[in-house]
């Protein structure tokens, strides 16, 4: 087969993929899908149920009531995940955040010559107390908006309790523990249904 075969072949191929790349295009704006303003088909019940089920996760118990139960021990465990960047004993330097001996009840920006970020500065005379601190070590950018911490948070209630335990026993004068909230009354009880008494046979 000469070149002038191979020539044909190749244009007859080039011309096919030109037509069908043409063809493709034409009918793309031809037959244009109309995509719905909301995707997906509705099932009735489940997105009752889907809308329902984020409300019931995030909810989660007081932190006075979980540091009823706060075991200091285990709060010295979790705090090391904080050791990297802070200490703990009295009269320890400062690290890349600052020694937090005392922290609990303490004013945010309370350590003289220490780097806080404007947003803690400009919070300096609010008292870090037991609420503040969780909501701190749950999510501290979302606590405190445009701080320079870098730590993600701890997700979980009971650890952050225990962390927060062990943190206030590292002071001079520990805070006592919060009361835990009253419970909710509980529900009146439905009155008992009476026996049905059988009528005398007639």
């Amino acid at each position: 087969m000469d070149s002038y075969e191979w020539t044909r072949i190749s244009g007859a191929v080039l011309t096919a993929l030109i037509a069908v790349l043409g063809l493709s295009i034409l009918t793309g704006y031809i037959y244009t899908p109309a995509v719905p303003a909301k995707r997906g088909f509705v099932v009735e019940g489940v997105v009752a149920e889907a809308e329902e089920a984020p409300a019931a996760e995030a909810g989660e118990p007081p932190i006075e009531l979980l540091l009823a139960s706060a075991d200091p021990a285990r709060g010295e465990a979790a705090f090391k995940k904080c050791a990297a960047c802070h200490s703990i004993d009295k009269g320890g330097a400062n690290g890349i955040g600052p020694n937090l001996y005392g922290i609990v009840g303490a004013k945010h920006a309370h350590i003289a010559g220490f780097g806080y970020s404007p947003a803690l500065q400009a919070l300096a005379d609010k008292r870090w107390d037991w609420a503040s601190l969780s909501e701190w070590l749950k999510n501290p950018r979302a606590a405190i908006p445009g701080n320079k911490m870098a730590f993600a948070g701890i997700s979980k209630a009971q650890e952050r309790a225990d962390l927060l335990a062990y943190l206030n026993s590292k002071s001079d004068s520990p805070l006592p523990l919060p009361a835990p909230p009253a419970a909710a009354p509980e529900a009146a009880a439905a009155p008992a249904e009476e026996p049905a008494t059988e009528q005398a046979a007639t």
